[in-house]
Parts: C-alpha cells; structure tokens; sequence
C-alpha cells in the first residue's frame, strides 16, 4: 500500500510529519513517497523532490513561467505513473498543488486535501476545482466544512494539526533560564517564513521597535528566524540601529513563551500565540498594487486566523503597503501599560483556546486517509463537535 502525501511550505512539512506518524500507528504497512522537506523525510517518507526548498525562495509563485516547477509536475507524473500510489494527500500550496492534483487525476488517484487552501477569503471561484480535483477535504478551521460542503465539495473538519505540534513541543529549558535572568520585558518580532516576508516586513517592525523603545528603554526586543539566511537579512536591515534587539534562528517557540507580546506576520504562528495566550499585533506589507487589488478579491473580514477563529478583532491587524509603525507602536505600548486591558485580552485569548484548540488532528485526517486507501469510504469518521 503507498501513499504519496506533498507539502510546499514549511508548516505544511511540519503537518506532513506528524500525519505520517499518525497514519504509520494506524497502518503499520504504508509505504510513503512524496514532495516536501527534511521533516517528512524524518517520519519516514522517501522525498523525491524539495518542494519546501523551492517554497521557501518563492519560485513557485506562478507554475507556468517556472521551469523547476514544470520540472517537479513532470517527476510527478513520472512516479504516478512507475508507482501507482493508492491515494494522493496534499497539504495546503494551492500553486501547485491544483496542478499535482489534476496529474494524479489523470491516473485515477485519490485525491485528498488537508490542510485546505482559504478559498473562502480570495479567489472562490477556485472551489469548483476543488470540487472537480478533490474527493476529500479535511478542514481546519471550524467554519470550513459548511463553506466547502454548501458548496458541493465533499470535506470534513478535523481540527488544525498546528496544536498537535504544541502539544508534544519541547521547549529548549537552557534558553528560556538564560533569558529569564535578564531584566526587561520581551516583545517577539515574527517576521515570517519566506525571504520575501522577512525583508518587506521587518523594515516596519524595526521603525516599530525604535517607537517602542524612546518610550519604554526597558523593553527588549527578540526576532525569530527560520533560517540562518533570514537572520542574516534582518541583521543588515539593524545595521546602524541602536536598538536592544537579539536575532535567534529556530528559536520561535521560546520566544513566543517569554514574550509579553508579539508583532507577527499573520499566519499560522497566530495559532502559537493564541496556544500561549499572548497578544500580538498581526501584519503583512504587500506591494502597492497588491494593497490595492486586496480591496477587490479579499472576501472575508480578517487576515488573522486568530480573528476568523472568534468571530471578532482580538489582535489588531494591518495588510497594506506601508504598515504604519506608530499605530502599531501605540498597540504594544498599551498591553505593556496597561495591565488590567492586557489580563483582559488573556482571558478572551484563554477561553478562544479551549474551545478550538483541540489536539488530535492528525489522528482524525489518518483515519479518513486509511479510508480512502482501504477504499472504505464509507465508513469514514463524522466531523469533529464544533465549539458552540
């Protein structure tokens, strides 16, 4: 029995991993092939393209103008053909991933969708590929299912695997006591995942820091990187900076534990701040043209998973092409000066995470998986209770 699962963002090698963990407890037997990164590869999935790596610098932006992407859809096709796998999993990456699907289409292949694409806040016409491409979605966010299912896409709402991940997490314990000693409390800068995201959004926080810092000296300020390249980006945008500011590279998790609050890029590290109760002010700076056709195709209210999981603006958010630093400034110095309003926002964020933060994603999409490889489709899990 194989399975071919691929991810081209590095949440989605790390969700890939643990699903591939998941499915190797229920079903022993599977053989795993797949595109994605060292995290897959690590639970056992032999990798036949770093599709991560190519995420990661952006080259995937628009598939029909990038020859490594044709190349990787032809090695698709190649091994869909030598291998005949039983079913198809893709995570998230729409880019490519419609394309990947409609290969394994073309051989008959199951096709199932976890960690679904957000059809629902730009581009809806795309669920009629979705519809035509996909014979399960596994949805995780709560409003999904029904999104998805009204629109006559067969999906199933399993929770976000992201909280699984936290759950089992270990924190590095020498880290946070060598930071914990030192006096000042810490504001995390999350500039995000890709190059691109880095260098665009950390001017800002920057300009954002050296307003926080004229009023509050005693505030210090630690930025998560992902990678040594990203480090080395935000260090030449400090170049000249007097700011108490330190770079670490594969040190989020910490640094979002010791923060007291956050300026992150939106996206699933929403989720991490949400899971450790810790405000943050979301951003993301896009190009003019960009800030203006958002205003046309963006249909739903937030950016912020964290805002679409309540319903409402917990953390405050800006998606434009000149983030305005001293309104995001005025964010962060009012939970540091405020701290009955900054309890407060804790307990909201505190109620919102036991209500959706529930573990066991993973497990929940393996068994529909095994389904769909055991041709039991019938007999596939109902959807996980919704929080009322």
């Amino acid at each position: 029995m194989r399975l071919f699962i691929s991810a081209g963002e590095p949440s989605g090698d790390l969700h890939s991993a643990n699903l591939l963990q998941a499915l190797h407890r229920q079903v022993p037997t599977i053989e795993f092939h797949g595109f994605g990164g060292d995290r897959m590869a690590e639970a056992g999935c032999r990798i036949h393209y770093p599709l991560t790596e190519l995420a990661g610098v952006g080259v995937l932006r628009i598939l029909s103008a990038l020859p490594r992407g044709a190349a990787a859809l032809q090695r698709a096709d190649r091994l869909f053909c030598d291998l005949r796998p039983d079913a198809l999993v893709l995570i998230d990456f729409p880019t490519f991933h419609w394309h990947l699907a409609e290969c394994a289409r073309k051989y008959g292949i199951p096709v199932v969708w976890f960690v679904p694409p957000q059809l629902w806040a730009w581009g809806s016409f795309r669920v009629r590929w979705m519809r035509r491409l996909a014979d399960r979605v596994l949805c995780t966010l709560p409003f999904e299912e029904e999104w998805y299912r009204s629109r006559g896409v067969d999906a199933t709402f399993v929770g976000h695997p992201y909280f699984d991940e936290l759950r089992e997490r270990r924190l590095d314990a020498s880290f946070l006591a060598a930071q914990r000693v030192r006096p000042g409390k810490v504001i995390a800068l999350l500039p995000g995942s890709r190059r691109q995201e880095v260098k665009h959004n950390f001017s800002a926080m920057v300009d954002t820091a050296q307003i926080i810092h004229g009023r509050r000296p005693d505030v210090r300020f630690l930025v998560a990187c992902l990678r040594p390249e990203h480090a080395h980006n935000v260090e030449q945008q400090l170049h000249g900076r007097s700011l108490p500011i330190e770079v670490h590279v594969g040190r989020t998790a910490e640094i979002i534990e010791l923060c007291h609050a956050a300026i992150a890029k939106s996206g699933s590290c929403g989720l991490e701040l949400l899971y450790h109760g810790k405000p943050a002010v979301v951003v993301y700076q896009l190009h003019w043209f960009e800030s203006f056709a958002s205003q046309f195709i963006i249909q739903c209210p937030y950016i912020s998973l964290v805002n679409l999981l309540s319903g409402k603006p917990l953390f405050p958010e800006y998606l434009t092409s000149r983030l305005p630093a001293a309104a995001i400034a005025e964010h962060v110095l009012h939970w540091l000066d405020d701290a009955p309003a900054y309890q407060a926002l804790q307990a909201e964020l505190a109620a919102l995470r036991t209500c959706v933060a529930q573990p066991g994603a993973c497990e929940r999409a393996a068994r529909v998986v095994a389904g769909v490889l055991c041709g039991r489709l019938e007999t596939l899990p109902k959807s996980m209770p919704k929080c009322a």
